[in-house]
């Protein structure tokens, strides 16, 4: 999470060498348990979505499958596994801070917990990118973006490349507390904080917001003209829009999630940072197992009522009508219905 500035903590006159040299944001304006009561306990109902997330999704269909599944229900495994660790982390440190109203020590710990946010905050934000442009090209192009076996482009671009930036800040010792919890230390990791995460962050919600307006706009057109329409091709885009509805669900997650935490790092950048938005940033970045579990609640539910197999039925009954055409499974499988790549 954004780094809190040492003009919210009151720091001391003394010059600051790390972020230990800043007060435990909170304790001294009696906003201290307002910020990780609220925290703990969004953490703990994220981690409980993530877990339940997980429970279902392998009790419903093998684990040996996995990679068989379509590629929104393995997105939110994935979602949910970075929540999961996320929440794991952030619940640590939080909680140590609560207890000895101190900065978290050894300076050792502090410095893994910060790792592990770098990490798997950068991998959600990579992680819904992709699906963002997934859709996109989906509904523009018509082509599905393969991942690789085992996923293994998707994974290694998306929690490979957060490790490999992490492990560097971290040999470079920019991790360690900001005054409120353990990320990139208040003092020493500043800058490191605005180009690993602020700007990051604004650069993914931004192209995320741009796809998603794209993307929406050539479904509400293309489902105008194909209102009426029965064949082939109205029956690939019908289901290509639907295959982008439900990759627009992370998006919009996402955007719930994250968009307190990139207004808070350019706030920071020239002014004092209001305390209420401080507030809706230790919420909302810590809410997103809940978010993550609503949109696995409505995708199963779509799944369940048949959402996916309409289209087949109405080209089922074209061919019928018509006596001939192309096979529907072969029709829909373009479009990533079913993807398993």
């Amino acid at each position: 999470m954004a780094g809190v500035k040492d003009t919210m903590v009151n720091t001391t006159p003394t010059t600051l060498s790390s972020g230990y040299d800043l007060k435990v944001y909170g304790l001294d304006n009696g906003q201290f348990l307002y910020i990780h009561i609220p925290a703990l306990t969004c953490i703990t109902i994220s981690f409980v979505c993530a877990v339940l997330i997980l429970v279902d999704s392998f009790r419903l269909q093998t684990f040996r499958s996995f990679f068989t599944w379509t590629k929104s229900e393995r997105f939110v495994v994935y979602l949910a596994v970075c929540d999961g660790l996320f929440n794991i982390a952030h619940s640590m440190d939080h909680l140590h801070i609560l207890i000895t109203r101190d900065h978290v020590y050894p300076v050792e710990l502090c410095k893994f917990y910060g790792f592990m946010l770098a990490e798997f905050i950068t991998a959600q934000n990579l992680m819904v990118n992709i699906v963002a442009i997934n859709a996109f090209v989906l509904i523009y192009y018509r082509k599905n973006i393969c991942f690789g076996r085992y996923d293994w482009k998707l994974l290694l671009w998306t929690y490979g490349a957060p490790f490999v930036g992490a492990t560097i800040a971290g040999i470079a010792d920019q991790l360690g507390p900001n005054g409120a919890f353990c990320y990139f230390d208040g003092v020493k990791g500043e800058i490191t904080n605005v180009f690993f995460t602020t700007v990051p962050l604004l650069l993914v919600l931004v192209v995320n917001i741009v796809l998603y307006v794209f993307t929406w706009y050539r479904i509400h057109t293309e489902a105008k003209r194909l209102k009426n329409v029965i064949g082939k091709e109205a029956t690939t885009v019908r289901a290509s829009h639907k295959v982008a509805r439900t990759m627009s669900l992370f998006v919009t997650a996402f955007f719930a999630q994250w968009w307190a935490m990139a207004l808070y790092g350019v706030w920071q950048l020239s002014a004092d940072i209001p305390q209420a938005l401080f507030q809706f940033v230790t919420t909302f970045s810590n809410v997103g197992g809940i978010l993550n579990g609503f949109v696995y609640v409505i995708i199963r539910r779509r799944k369940m009522k048949g959402y996916y197999e309409k289209e087949k039925t109405k080209e089922s009954k074209s061919k019928l009508d018509s006596g001939n055409g192309p096979s529907i499974d072969r029709t829909l499988d373009t479009v990533d219905l079913d993807s398993k790549v």
